[in-house]
């Protein structure tokens, strides 16, 4: 018997194993009620994920500003405030400058966190720059 012949063999016998499973069970067994069964394996991963064990709670996620779905809360105009404040603090201690991820490293801030507060610094012109796109060197006023 060749490999091919034989694969076609294994893989025929499965489907008919697997068929033959889903015809004892119940149809509770199937859409997933009473009969599924969670491995101890399979329980650690989904709480690794903050996810339920089956019938158990949720695992404490780690403390992120980030919401469901991993987005950003949407912060208020004194948040975003708050940080450019932050941001000049920083600068002025710093009056060779910084580039934009090393201003985030100082204030621990996330990455999707910066442009805003940047941005609105530099329109208001309380920041000067130097540079471009991630060499841009940013300065307090």
């Amino acid at each position: 018997m060749d490999l091919k012949n034989q694969i076609n063999k294994l893989a025929e016998d499965f489907a008919q194993g697997v068929l033959a499973a889903m015809r004892s069970a119940s149809l509770e067994e199937i859409v997933g009620g009473t009969g599924s069964r969670s491995t101890p394996v399979a329980a650690k991963t989904r709480a690794a994920a903050g996810r339920p064990a089956r019938g158990g709670a949720v695992a404490a996620a780690p403390k992120s500003p980030r919401g469901r779905g991993g987005r950003l809360h949407r912060r208020s105009e004194e948040e975003i405030g708050a940080v450019g404040d932050k941001i000049i603090e920083v600068l002025k201690a710093h009056p060779e400058g910084l580039r934009a991820e090393q201003i985030r490293a100082e204030l621990g801030l996330e990455a999707k966190e910066l442009p805003r507060p940047l941005k609105d610094l530099l329109a208001a012109k309380k920041l000067k720059t130097k540079g471009q796109k991630r060499a841009t060197t940013y300065f307090a006023k």
